[in-house]
């Protein structure tokens, strides 16, 4: 059930987003022109506080018109690590830095259209360094109680595909010093 790829044209092309036209062979040998979407890779950060509180950003989002609480998170820049990106992120947008940053899940959120790659983490001990010094991601920041996840879940409150994969692996997550 493998595809090939014969070749691949550039349709339209930004810093952000790539539109590909993908010549592809399917299983049963029908050749097809396929849309791809290539995008940049996503670091996400979940910082857990002591009293088991989940650091979140109330956040507009224009291309939905819509607000939800969601982790901080941002692209991977050339030459950066996945890790080093979601400690960057979560100092720019919320002023906390991580102290210890582990992998808590990697997620491709919709690889039958796009290659994105979302690599999230965990920090469980970060620290107030300051002010976000990203004026324009969000104007609110909350710690907010694991056990008050679900509920948001079911509420929509939490709807970027990122943020729910985070929180749901922080929820199944037994956290430091587990067996």
């Amino acid at each position: 059930m493998r595809w090939t790829v014969h070749g691949e044209r550039s349709l339209y092309d930004t810093p952000w987003v790539r539109l590909r036209s993908m010549d592809v062979e399917q299983p049963d040998g029908t050749r097809v022109d396929y849309h791809v979407v290539r995008l940049r890779d996503v670091a996400v950060t979940a910082a857990v506080d002591a009293q088991q509180r989940v650091l979140m950003m109330w956040r507009h989002r224009f291309v939905t018109d819509s607000w939800a609480w969601e982790l901080p998170m941002g692209l991977v820049e050339d030459g950066e690590e996945p890790a080093q990106a979601a400690a960057r992120e979560l100092e720019e947008e919320t002023g906390w830095r991580p102290g210890s940053l582990r992998e808590l899940v990697y997620a491709e959120p919709a690889a039958g259209i796009t290659d994105a790659r979302h690599f999230l983490f965990r920090a469980d001990d970060p620290r107030r360094i300051g002010a976000p010094s990203e004026r324009n991601e969000s104007d609110r920041l909350e710690w907010i109680p694991l056990a008050r996840i679900p509920g948001m879940i079911t509420r929509r409150e939490i709807v970027s595909s990122a943020t729910l994969v985070g929180v749901m692996a922080l929820l199944l997550d037994p956290g430091p010093g587990a067996g």
